[in-house]
């Protein structure tokens, strides 16, 4: 069983709590007990457990994953868009998809575990799947 999400971001780099869309579909679909496959339909934004307190630690993470991505001497390569190569290589490197555990309906996440949508090429439309198996 699964479902859609749609997230429409702001800004070209943002990061999105979608912890309580999750838990929501989770109610929905009735799940009690399995796991839940959350999966992210895009090439230059990623998934991600993260803390999420308030007060810029989005910056924080956005800032330290800018910094992995050097320019290579020559520039990208990408055909389509070099200038967004480092959002692929981002996406790849923090991943597209996410399984977690669901009890009693809803997710099993640490003391400061949140759902974190990265975007690395925005603003966009963003789609992700969230599919349950109990």
């Amino acid at each position: 069983m699964s479902e859609k999400i749609f997230i429409e971001t702001e800004k070209k780099r943002q990061v999105e709590d979608i912890t309580d869309r999750v838990n929501a579909i989770l109610a929905k679909l009735g799940a009690e007990n399995g796991a839940c496959l959350v999966f992210l339909l895009h090439t230059t934004a990623a998934l991600a457990t993260a803390d999420l307190d308030p007060g810029g630690t989005d910056e924080d993470y956005l800032s330290a994953l800018a910094n992995l991505i050097p320019e290579p001497a020559g520039g990208f390569r990408h055909p389509h868009n070099p200038a967004h190569m480092p959002d692929h290589i981002l996406s790849s490197l923090v991943g597209t998809s996410l399984v977690l555990p669901v009890e009693n309906g809803k997710l099993v996440l640490g003391t400061w575990q949140r759902i974190a949508l990265f975007e690395f090429d925005g603003p966009r439309k963003r789609e992700i799947i969230v599919s349950v198996s109990f």
